[in-house]
Order: structure tokens, then C-alpha cells, then sequence
């Protein structure tokens, strides 16, 4: 269908900016492994005790592997700038 990739990116890009944090800051990395198990635990773990209240601060990365580099996820939290 004529036009369809423009819609898809334009619908991305709407998506992405609705769910960045506001203001200025930088992401903390939490957690960075190799193993998959690892990562849903502490994922499971940091939501069940109420460390991750707001999704849009909580950024899950997953970096897809290839045959030199393993799969690598990671857990990364939005830290507001001092005022």
C-alpha cells in the first residue's frame, strides 16, 4: 500500500515522544547481563517492591546478539537533573 511506511514511521516517532521523560537528566544503568533469567528476575523484583512506579521511567533494553556478541539485556532508570 502506497504510503504505508511513512504512516508506520510517523506513528513511531508520535509513540516515542509521548513516552520520554520530561526535563533534563540522564539514565542510570541497574542491571547489565548476559543471562536472560537474571534479567526478568530483577525486572520482577524491582516492580514487585515498588521501585518502578512510573513505566515511562524505566527503560528494558534487550541487544540483539551475533556470533562474536551475546545477547546483552539491560534495566536503565530516568534520573531527573538536580533543580
Amino acid at each position: 500500500m502506497p504510503g504505508q511506511r511513512k504512516r508506520k514511521q510517523r506513528r513511531l516517532r508520535e509513540t516515542d515522544r509521548r513516552s520520554l521523560p520530561e526535563g533534563p537528566g540522564r539514565w542510570e544503568t541497574l542491571l547489565s547481563t548476559e543471562d536472560h533469567a537474571e534479567f526478568r528476575t530483577f525486572v520482577h523484583r524491582m516492580y514487585a517492591q515498588g521501585l518502578a512506579t512510573d513505566p515511562n521511567l524505566v527503560r528494558l533494553d534487550q541487544f540483539c546478539g551475533r556470533l562474536q556478541h551475546p545477547t546483552t539485556y539491560r534495566v536503565s532508570v530516568f534520573v531527573p537533573a538536580p533543580a
